[in-house]
């Protein structure tokens, strides 16, 4: 039997990305993953810019592989970048490669056209100067960030130890509208158990990182767009179940 394969780039330490985007992607596309080389030593502002550096050598770790989709499932490196040089590196790497390719940030970026969302609330795990690189993004690319909520973990700002309880606790002591759109940012964050409780009782729409990246990955690997939808993790890849359905 003949499969889609999805190749994904990701952090070296990054621990939610392959388990939710397994998760996402489902039945229907087989993932094939390298990571990120590790620099240690230099600063956060170093090591993300390196990220970017490595970007284009990271293609070659699939060589000989066929695959349908590619993605860089990591965001804060993106941060660095304007949205317009986001797009133009991903066309490069794509063109480069004859396989379509997203960064994390371009995938989402479609994703919000797709399901036609203006107006954001930007979730947030990363330092403080990172947060607010993150917001001008996504105001340079066209999106109205009406609010910013800054998360953190008990010992610091990291995607990486965040739990999904203190992410649930932390956007509830928020008191976001009912109706509002979310956009947590970050493939290194436990998304999916959030999911459920946070829009229980309410009509928001959430939208995560490692969401979009399947979004985008599963829609290019087959030919179409599938389903966005707010619960993807009970009824099969990226289906919907009950509430707001994008």
């Amino acid at each position: 039997m003949s499969r889609n394969r999805v190749g994904v780039i990701v952090a070296p330490a990054n621990p939610s990305a392959e388990p939710e985007l397994t998760r996402l992607l489902g039945s229907r596309a087989d993932m094939h993953v390298a990571r990120l080389p590790v620099r240690p030593g230099p600063s956060l502002a170093d090591r993300l810019e390196g990220y970017n550096a490595a970007l284009p050598a990271m293609a070659g770790a699939f060589e000989g592989l066929r695959l349908d989709a590619m993605v860089m499932a990591c965001c804060e490196p993106r941060y660095l970048l304007g949205p317009d040089e986001d797009r133009e590196q991903c066309a490069e790497m794509t063109a480069a490669t004859g396989v379509p390719f997203a960064s994390a940030t371009l995938a989402t970026r479609e994703a919000l056209d797709h399901v036609r969302v203006e107006d954001i609330v930007l979730v947030s795990p990363y330092q403080p100067w990172v947060t607010e690189l993150a917001e001008r993004f996504w105001k340079t690319a066209g999106l109205n960030v009406t609010r910013v909520v800054q998360v953190r973990a008990r010992d610091g700002y990291s995607s990486y130890a965040l739990t999904p309880s203190e992410l649930i606790s932390q956007v509830e002591l928020a008191e976001l509208p009912a109706d509002a759109v979310l956009l947590f940012t970050g493939t290194g964050l436990p998304t999916l158990p959030v999911l459920g409780p946070l829009t229980s009782g309410n009509d928001r729409m959430l939208l995560t990182s490692n969401l979009c990246v399947a979004w985008w990955a599963l829609s290019r690997a087959v030919g179409r767009h599938v389903t966005l939808g707010r619960l993807p993790y009970r009824r099969g890849p990226l289906a919907a179940q009950g509430g707001r359905t994008a």
